[in-house]
C-alpha cells in the first residue's frame, strides 16, 4: 500500500502518459476510453491518469482552475499563515501566564487633571525613568492640590 504522499511515478512518466492521452485521444470513441487504455498500459488506475490531464489542461489554460504554481504559492502561504496564527497563541498564553496578577497593579486617577498613573501596591512607588520623568502622562509634581495617598491600602 503506497502511502499519498508517495508518488509512484515520476515527472517523465506522467508527463509522457499526458501526452499520450492527448496524441491519441481522437483514436478512441472518447477521452475516457483513451485514458482507460493508456493506464493500463503504464500501470495506474485511470481515475490518477484522467487528473494528471486535467492539471495539465488546468496549467496549459485549456480548462478553469487554478494552475499548480499558484495553487503552490497558497499553500506555502497558508502554512506560513498557520505558524504565525500558532506563534501568536503561544505569545498571546505566554503573556497571560507572566502578567501579574489583577490585584497587584493599581491605577490611581487624579479627578481635577484627569490624568492617570499607575503605582504598585506592593512598594509604594510610580514607575518613573532613570531620567526622572515620570512615565506616560502622569504628572504628579503639578498635581499637588489633588492629594493622593499611595500608602492607603488598596480596596
Amino acid at each position: 500500500m503506497t502511502n499519498k504522499t508517495t508518488n509512484k511515478f515520476s515527472a517523465e512518466v506522467r508527463a509522457r502518459a499526458v501526452r499520450m492521452v492527448m496524441d491519441h485521444e481522437g483514436e478512441y470513441t472518447s477521452r475516457w476510453a483513451a485514458i482507460v487504455s493508456i493506464a493500463g498500459k503504464i500501470g495506474c488506475v485511470p481515475q490518477t491518469l484522467n487528473e494528471w490531464v486535467k492539471k495539465v489542461e488546468v496549467d496549459s489554460g485549456q480548462r478553469a482552475g487554478v494552475p499548480s504554481e499558484m495553487s503552490e504559492k497558497m499553500r506555502v502561504l497558508e502554512r506560513e499563515n498557520r505558524e504565525l496564527r500558532q506563534a501568536n497563541e503561544i505569545l498571546r498564553k505566554a503573556s497571560a501566564y507572566f502578567a501579574p496578577p489583577l490585584g497587584d497593579c493599581v491605577a490611581i486617577t487624579c479627578r481635577a487633571r484627569r490624568r492617570s498613573s499607575t503605582a504598585r501596591s506592593r512598594d509604594d512607588r510610580v514607575h518613573r525613568r532613570v531620567s526622572g520623568g515620570t512615565r506616560g502622562r502622569a504628572n504628579l509634581q503639578s498635581s499637588a492640590d489633588c492629594p493622593i495617598h499611595l500608602s492607603s491600602p488598596c480596596c
